[in-house]
């Protein structure tokens, strides 16, 4: 049996942008809650890569995405935001200046603003087309890295050339015994110094670049596996010994009931404005990876300047009235 609420401002999504989006409401005494499909927060830091180390964060040199989600949760906890975990958003009315939101559980929250911080939306790994991957699935062939400890001394394959297939490479090069990176071309799709630093491991033999290779088939018993076959575009094969494999080819991504909202939609993102990250609908804003506009970083921290933007915007909707400017510094945090 559903419940009732009534809050300032619906956030969906409770990822690090849809935490931080509560900080910057909270500073503009704006009561939030949040509603995410998983049952923690922490959207795909917890869910996928929580002991991934993220460099790009202002003021942390590094950091793991555990941590980071524990630290902005911290920053959030003083304006008590109320999470609504393990549903989903599933459809929204409007009554006078109120915005009803309806999630799958049979709660309707009464909100004056909402924002939408869905990340990918619903999520899931993009699996590599391989004969009877699945046996292997949670035994030796894993999507996400939850412990480097469970990968000590093992004989890892990475698959993949983007931003995790190369920050996980480097930091389980000293934990495994034997590291692979499979990639089926040269050049790889993540920041320059990652691959600065992946081919210094290479050069130095801490890890094998396998390319240009692409995966082939997999070779084992009762889940359990011996190796990974992979070949070139001309059809050479080679044989790799693995007990692990990490396959890491992205996220297949939905955008699930939102999609049927009547936004401006731009294939499965969500057309802002970027001067206030208002969407189509004037009471409905988007920050993050699910947002879309010219020029777009899908960075976190570009995620919260854009919390920052759709707070101030949303300030009218709930107060009636702009909101007079004030740095953190002076107008400390509100009790």
């Amino acid at each position: 049996m559903g419940k009732n609420f009534e809050t300032d401002v619906v956030i969906i999504g409770a990822g690090p942008v849809g935490l931080f989006a509560v900080f910057e409401c909270g500073m503009m005494k704006m009561n939030c809650h949040v509603v995410d499909t998983l049952d923690f927060i922490g959207g795909q830091c917890t869910a996928l890569y929580p002991e991934k180390p993220i460099y790009d964060i202002p003021a942390h040199p590094q950091i793991s995405a555990e941590q980071l989600i524990k630290n902005l949760e911290q920053q959030a906890a003083p304006f008590n935001p109320v999470y609504h975990l393990g549903q989903q958003v599933v459809s929204f009315s409007e009554s006078g200046d109120d915005i009803i939101v309806r999630t799958s559980t049979g709660n309707e929250i009464t909100c004056k603003a909402v924002i939408i911080a869905a990340g990918c939306g619903a999520f899931g790994p993009n699996r590599p087309p391989l004969a009877d991957i699945e046996s292997y699935e949670g035994k030796s062939v894993f999507y996400m890295v939850g412990r480097k400890e469970d990968f000590r001394n093992k004989k890892v394959v990475i698959a993949g050339g983007g931003d995790s297939a190369v920050d996980w490479a480097l930091s389980l090069a000293d934990i495994a015994e034997k590291l692979y990176v499979v990639h089926r071309r040269d050049k790889f799709r993540c920041a320059p110094d990652s691959s600065e630093k992946l081919h210094q491991l290479a050069d130095s033999g801490a890890i094998e670049l396998v390319i240009p290779y692409q995966l082939d088939s997999l070779e084992g018993r009762n889940g359990e596996l011996s190796a990974v076959n992979v070949k070139t575009l001309d059809g050479n094969l080679r044989a790799i010994e693995a007990d692990i494999l990490l396959p890491f080819f992205g996220l297949a991504m939905e955008l699930g009931p939102i999609a049927d909202w009547g936004l401006s939609l731009d294939k499965n993102l969500i057309e802002v404005e970027q001067n206030t990250m208002q969407t189509s609908h004037p009471k409905i804003f988007a920050v993050g990876d699910i947002a879309s506009y010219n020029n777009k970083l899908k960075l976190i921290l570009s995620g919260f300047a854009e919390a920052a933007t759709a707070a101030h915007s949303a300030y009218p909707l709930v107060h009636n009235q702009a909101y007079h400017f004030e740095y953190s510094t002076t107008s400390g945090v509100p009790k």
